[in-house]
This record gives C-alpha cells, sequence and structure tokens, in this order.
C-alpha cells in the first residue's frame, strides 16, 4: 500500500507542475503533430492493435484521410514495405467502420504535380540541401562512397518522389521519420541523430523532439498502469452508471488531506451521469479508449496519458469508448467545498455525439 501512496504522490506532483507550466497541445506538439507522431511509431514497430485507435483519434483531431494514407505510405522509406502495406490495411479497416458508424471524415487534398525539368536526382539533392541545411556540394557519406546506387535511390525516389508530395509538410516528413526510426530501436540510432538535426533545422523545438521520442519508444504495455494499481470492487448497481464499473480508492475524506483519488475503470460503453465537483476534478488518463465532455462542448476522445484538469462546478461526463474499456486516476481536491453533484443521465444520442 506505501508503494501505491508513493506513485500516486507523484502523479499528483506532475500534474501540479504541469499545470504550473504555459498552455500548449502536448509539450510543444500540436494534436495533430503528436498523431502523426503516435500513428508513425506504430507503423514502424508495427503495432496494429494501438495503431487502429491512433488513426481514429488522428482522425478526430483535424487529420485528413489523405495526410493519414501519406503518413502510412512515407514509413515504407523506413521500416519497409511488409509494415507499411499492413498499416495500410488496418486503415482501411479503420475508415470502414468509422463509416458504418456515419462518421464522414474529411478526404483531404492529394499531391500536387511537379513541374520540374530537373532530374530526379538534382530535384532530391537539392530538397535534402534544403532541409538538412548542409550544402549540396559536400563529401559524401561513406556509405554513399562504398555504394554509389544507394546514394542514387534516396536522392532520386526518398528525397524526390516522396519529399516532393505535398500532401505532407517537410516538417511532416521528418516529424513521420524520426517516430519510425526511434520505434524501430538502437540498431538505426545515427540515422536517428540525422534526422533528428534536419527537424531542428526545420524548426522542431529540443521539447517538441523529446516529446516525439517518448511517444515512440513507449511500450504501450508500459503505460498500462492498471496492472499495477488494484482494479479494486465492482460499483453496485446506480443510475449515476450506465454499466459495469470499478473502483479502488487511494485516499479518502477520511485521510483528512482534503482531497480523493481512485482508480476508475469502465466496461466498453459505460459512462456515469452529467455531474459536478465544487473543488474541480483531474483525470489521469491509463488505459484503453474513453470520452469526455463538458455542458455545451463537443465530445473528446481520451487515450493513455491524457490529462484532463475539470474546474470547479463545470458540468460533464466522462466514461469509455463503444468497444474499449477504459481505466482512469480521479483526483478530486478541495473536498472541503463539497462533494459531487449529480445531475441527468447522459442520452445515447448525447453519447454517439462526436
Amino acid at each position: 500500500m506505501g508503494k501505491i501512496y508513493v506513485t500516486v504522490c507523484i502523479c499528483l506532483m506532475t500534474i501540479m507542475d504541469m499545470m504550473a507550466q504555459p498552455d500548449s497541445p502536448d509539450n510543444g506538439l500540436t494534436l495533430r503533430q503528436r498523431y502523426i507522431a503516435e500513428i508513425a511509431s506504430c507503423t514502424g514497430k508495427g503495432d496494429l492493435e494501438n495503431l487502429k485507435p491512433a488513426l481514429a483519434a488522428g482522425l478526430d483531431n483535424g487529420l485528413t484521410v489523405n495526410k493519414v494514407r501519406e503518413v502510412l505510405i512515407h514509413a515504407y522509406a523506413y521500416c519497409g514495405f511488409p509494415r507499411s502495406l499492413r498499416a495500410l490495411q488496418t486503415f482501411i479497416a479503420v475508415l470502414d467502420e468509422r463509416k458504418a458508424q456515419g462518421i464522414e471524415d474529411t478526404m483531404g487534398r492529394d499531391a500536387s504535380s511537379v513541374e520540374d525539368d530537373r532530374t530526379r536526382y538534382d530535384r532530391g539533392r537539392d530538397i535534402l540541401a534544403e532541409i538538412s541545411g548542409i550544402p549540396a556540394d559536400a563529401p559524401k557519406a561513406g556509405y554513399a562512397e562504398f555504394a554509389p546506387v544507394i546514394e542514387r535511390f534516396l536522392k532520386e525516389h526518398l528525397f524526390a518522389d516522396l519529399f516532393e508530395r505535398d500532401v505532407l509538410t517537410y516538417e511532416e516528413r521528418e516529424l513521420a521519420t524520426v517516430s519510425v526510426i526511434a520505434a524501430l530501436g538502437e540498431s538505426v540510432e545515427p540515422m536517428l541523430r540525422s534526422h533528428m538535426g534536419i527537424c531542428r533545422n526545420l524548426g522542431m523545438t529540443e521539447e517538441q523532439l523529446e516529446r516525439v521520442l517518448a511517444i515512440a519508444t513507449t511500450d504501450p504495455a508500459d503505460c498500462i498502469v492498471k496492472d499495477i494499481f488494484p482494479k479494486g470492487n465492482r460499483l453496485p448497481d446506480t443510475p449515476n452508471f450506465t454499466g459495469e464499473a470499478w473502483l479502488e480508492m487511494f485516499v479518502t475524506k477520511a485521510d483528512s488531506m482534503d482531497c480523493t483519488v481512485g482508480n476508475v475503470t469502465f466496461a466498453p460503453g459505460v459512462r456515469n451521469s452529467w455531474h459536478s465537483h465544487p473543488g474541480g476534478q483531474i483525470l489521469l488518463c491509463i488505459s484503453g479508449e474513453g470520452r469526455y465532455q463538458e455542458k455545451g462542448k463537443p465530445v473528446q476522445i481520451l487515450h493513455p496519458g491524457d490529462v484532463v484538469k475539470i474546474t470547479p462546478n463545470v458540468v460533464h461526463w466522462h466514461g469509455a469508448a463503444p468497444n474499449s474499456e477504459f481505466t482512469h486516476i480521479a483526483i478530486g481536491p478541495q473536498q472541503s467545498k463539497g462533494g459531487t453533484v449529480w445531475l441527468d443521465a447522459v442520452s445515447d444520442e448525447e453519447y454517439d455525439n462526436r
């Protein structure tokens, strides 16, 4: 039990630190950048199970079908055709599922035609010089001297055929590249350093790169804290939950700390009723895929690592996605101001309105 309290204290200190920092979408990454990194790294690992929710979340947060597809195509240059093709097949399945649910995803524009009389080699050479900041006439790398044909393939195909496709910006392509390479592991670390240098030259910050590496190198299994925290007991049937949910309390009002901390797990499709907290609430999303909505605002998709900061008296609900169990740590500060105020049940229409 001592380990649980230590871990909870660490979580609380982390949240307090995050709340003190300036607002940023995700440690410097926009939501679109974050999901490009997640999609690319899952593709690089061949992790199709976690690729599916990443694809859906990317579409929900502003990525077009063509942008996502281009990330998966681009990935083949770094992790090979087999994983790229399996990722594309997974994306087709995700789009079919969403279409069946009545979700109309935005296709976005396709690549513009290339009108340039220079050879593909020259175009690729100049693109590489532009994005890397290294002059085109700089001495060639050892591999290029040893195997000139692969240097030609890189210039003509990778930096011309792929990088000229303007569905993705140069920065987005390098973001995807770093994510794939980092996911492949230490054996390709020199290439990772090189592409991180390109990212810096294109304007990405160290904070952004650190976040990309964290996304790409974290094993999803390591994020499933529900295997560390006990799931707890099934809550008795109540009108405040639409189905099965489990609760393990770590800090209660009886501890005289003016806050509560508990581990809550929702069965697939289960959510709680509209409610508010006089002292506010913080949710640390642990595993699965969840849903969260504040009154009058759209439904948000929640994934492991997301933090939801709910201000006092804001009416909201939260729960699991239709096909996924969902676990979060719920922190209730300022309990001296009063407990949860329960309101009406969340209708199916409200739950489905994304």
